[in-house]
């Protein structure tokens, strides 16, 4: 298949070009005109595929609960606002529910589903500060364990490669040494950390935050703590959740400025209500509020839960809201995670060997067509 615009995103700038995939790979990019094409988009701008490593789920399924119907149908549902990849996201609950939730994404993966590619696991807790569990179920966070973790990975067979930790509640950093050692992104998140435990926390292998500004000790001019830390570590990558109801666009920008264009990432935390309608529903055993603002809330409640984020939506949100630069904002879902979770050498950008994720885009941030490793997703009308 070749394909072609008059503005492919490649070396930090659109360009007119031709792309040429082959069994899932861009074999080949070439001048515009060069060759007779199979597709050519005209004007619309085509960008990598779109990498999500904060996803709970969508649709009605939750990583926790353990289908593979419903795995399957957020693998094939979230390409249509330009996701090629991403990390299923666990919430903290027993050892039992996160185990088979481990085990039902081997599983589905095991099968080569047609879709989004599952790069791992994003296990989110339960090794968190009490103090800032946000909607993460207390009765089941507990005390950060080698042994423990290691029955959890051996159950996902090595999928887990990031994990969102409290490295201050972290005896020693045991666990977080001995997952930087092993493969695992240690993310510091729901996290009480001074300004001085963070970098000790970076010191002994963290390597990113989670949802920066919420979930964390606040940022004060005579104590920064971890808001401080993630605006001064500059090399630590940080998630931000780009929906304007959980950090002001005006904090958005800031930390993205601060951060530079290659260590912000942009998720959504969405989670299984994405794709429904305001009301009340269910989330590890919680119960959780969807509001008229698409966040969700634990009910009777002020406190975040998560949100109904699109990956497009966030990108436009960047881009006309935070008012950052384009390069900063696609960066953050293409190449810096797959930075982060060491797959850059085959996701992330455009170019020769890389797979074949693309995204076409209209001038107003419509995703017009997905292609994962090759294969369109959107259906023409």
């Amino acid at each position: 298949m070749i394909l072609q615009s008059q503005r492919v995103w490649i070396a930090s700038q659109f360009m007119p070009a031709q792309i040429e995939v082959e069994d899932g790979k861009i074999v080949r990019v070439y001048p515009y005109g060069t060759k007779d094409v199979d597709v050519d988009v005209n004007h619309q701008r085509i960008v990598p595929g779109f990498i999500d490593i904060h996803v709970h789920g969508a649709f009605g399924f939750d990583t926790n609960d353990a289908t593979e119907e419903g795995m399957n149908k957020l693998i094939s549902g979230i390409t249509q606002e330009g996701v090629t990849a991403f990390l299923p996201t666990t919430v903290t609950q027993s050892e039992e529910v996160l185990t088979n939730a481990l085990k039902n994404v081997v599983k589905v993966v095991k099968s080569q589903p047609k879709g989004a590619e599952v790069l791992g696991v994003h296990f989110e807790g339960p090794y968190l500060n009490m103090d800032f569990k946000g909607a993460q179920p207390p009765e089941y966070i507990a005390k950060a364990s080698v042994e423990q973790f290691k029955r959890y990975q051996q159950a996902a067979e090595g999928m887990i490669k990031l994990m969102t930790m409290a490295t201050e509640m972290d005896e020693n950093h045991e666990l977080t040494r001995y997952c930087a050692q092993n493969g695992v992104v240690v993310s510091m998140g729901h996290s009480g950390a001074s300004y001085d435990e963070a970098l000790m926390g970076v010191a002994n292998g963290a390597k990113s935050m989670t949802h920066v500004f919420n979930g964390m000790s606040r940022f004060g001019h005579r104590e920064p703590n971890l808001v401080g830390a993630a605006l001064r570590a500059r090399d630590v990558y940080g998630e931000i959740i780009a929906d304007g109801n959980h950090v002001h666009w005006a904090a958005v920008n800031a930390l993205m400025m601060s951060k530079g264009k290659d260590h912000n990432i942009m998720i959504t935390d969405a989670l299984c209500v994405k794709g429904s309608k305001p009301g009340i529903y269910s989330l590890g055993g919680h119960e959780i509020r969807v509001a008229d603002n698409g966040s969700a809330y634990l009910v009777d409640k002020d406190t975040l839960a998560g949100s109904t984020l699109s990956v497009i939506a966030g990108l436009k949100n960047l881009v006309e809201k935070a008012e950052v630069p384009f390069e900063f904002a696609i960066n953050a879902i293409t190449s810096n995670p797959a930075r982060l979770l060491r797959v850059d050498d085959r996701k992330g950008r455009i170019a020769a060997g890389y797979d074949g994720d693309l995204v076409v885009l209209s001038d107003d941030y419509q995703v017009v067509q997905t292609y994962c490793r090759g294969v369109a997703m959107i259906e023409s009308n």
